[in-house]
């Protein structure tokens, strides 16, 4: 092995993982049905990341966070807008004054699982999802939806994220979260990744802003 190799920087490994989990998201996309279509980003373009502490990026250093990487990945700014603790009610109150700061073309909305964690009821955190899509797309904001699975022993989005992505015509993350919480290998506990969990997660989401003809 060359020696140069062997002295590789923390930071260089780091990078080649994520690069290596984004080539394989994008093979299996690849083979995938396909999906709904979001308007091509601009190398200028703002995404803003908004949700509670999965967007944070508890379990992990900040720059870990699925963020973090993602801006990486995809090249373009990618702002973190996570709120550890928070409802979906009061995301839903909270987000249009994020919009209106942040001025997104792209809003990736995963909420929902504290809802869960306090059994306020799928039909509350329904609601405010289709509330956040459509205050977004009033604003003429791009919405990627993430389900967020139930705590439980086979971790699961339900079904109502699927059901609004297909009403609205949105392309869903589905199947990331719910992989990485169900591997100790993933997650700093039971309801947040790791470093390499959160790096799935921005992997799965550039391969599918690909996928939609976003990148």
């Amino acid at each position: 092995m060359p020696f140069e190799i062997f002295l590789m920087t923390r930071s260089r490994r780091r990078a080649l993982s994520v690069a290596a989990l984004l080539l394989a998201a994008c093979a299996l996309a690849a083979c995938g049905d396909k999906v709904p279509r979001l308007a091509p980003l601009p190398q200028d373009a703002v995404v803003l990341a908004f949700g509670d502490s999965l967007t944070f990026g508890a379990g992990a250093q900040p720059e870990a966070s699925y963020p973090a990487v993602l801006e990486q990945l995809i090249g373009r700014k990618v702002w973190g807008a996570g709120v550890p603790g928070e409802v979906s009610a009061a995301g839903l109150a909270r987000l249009p004054s994020a919009l209106d700061y942040y001025q997104p073309q792209l809003l990736i909305l995963c909420h929902g699982g504290n809802d869960f964690l306090r059994k306020l009821g799928d039909a509350q955190a329904a609601e405010t999802l289709r509330g956040m899509i459509r205050i977004a797309r009033q604003k003429g904001v791009d919405v990627l939806p993430v389900g967020v699975p139930k705590p439980g022993l086979f971790p699961t989005p339900p079904d109502f994220y699927a059901e609004i992505a297909k009403e609205f015509g949105l392309p869903y993350e589905g199947k990331a979260l719910k992989e990485i919480l169900r591997d100790n290998e993933f997650k700093s506990d039971l309801a947040h990744p790791n470093a390499r969990g959160y790096a799935k997660l921005a992997a799965a989401v550039a391969a599918l802003l690909k996928k939609s003809g976003a990148l």
